[in-house]
């Protein structure tokens, strides 16, 4: 069951870089709502998320449902970390409130 919870982790972690690759790519100003659309961060950035999404389903067939919407809540932590570390966004109190209190509910499912 640990290589499937590990499976589904990384497919969040990677729907989560997908989500940076869409971010980046709306800060661009483009000539056309076209190219807006159909340019390569956007067209990878759905191609991961469909890949994070069928790692998702694979991973569920070991991963009880209540586990895997507990594992996918990491995602929030990934998208902070990325909005930290790539944006330079602030973290103010009530972004990090919500934060532990994501760590502190997956430490206590796990428990």
């Amino acid at each position: 069951m640990i290589l499937y919870v590990a499976i589904m982790l990384i497919g969040v972690f990677i729907a989560a870089a997908a989500q940076v690759l869409l971010k980046k790519s709306s800060q661009i100003k483009y000539s056309s709502k076209i190219r807006e659309y159909l340019n390569v961060r956007v067209i990878l950035a759905y191609t991961i998320m469909v890949i994070s999404s069928l790692m998702s389903v694979f991973a569920y067939k070991k991963v009880p449902l209540s586990m895997g919407t507990i594992l996918g809540s990491t995602s929030y932590l990934y998208v902070a970390a990325f909005g930290v570390l790539i944006f330079h966004e602030k973290l103010n109190f009530k972004k990090i409130l919500g934060l532990v209190l994501i760590v502190a509910g997956v430490i206590v499912y796990s428990i």
